[in-house]
């Protein structure tokens, strides 16, 4: 099933305390959200891939395929 995740811009901390602007996504379904550094189309594609991976609800809908709502 293709799952919706929205993204949103947020800032997160590195290991060396710095800001660096990162991605969150929010699945659809059961508001899990992943995230990642930068905010390029590459950085989205790892939320999503994380997604799959992490989704409390993943084994309950099936193999989901987790997309961008922007795209």
């Amino acid at each position: 099933m293709r799952v919706r995740c929205s993204f949103s811009e947020i800032t997160l901390m590195n290991e060396n305390d710095q800001d660096i602007d990162s991605v969150e996504a929010v699945c659809s379904l059961c508001q899990h959200t992943t995230q990642s550094f930068g905010t390029s189309a590459r950085s989205r594609r790892r939320c999503l891939a994380m997604m799959a991976e992490e989704c409390p609800n993943g084994d309950n809908f099936g193999d989901n395929f987790y997309v961008d709502e922007d795209c």
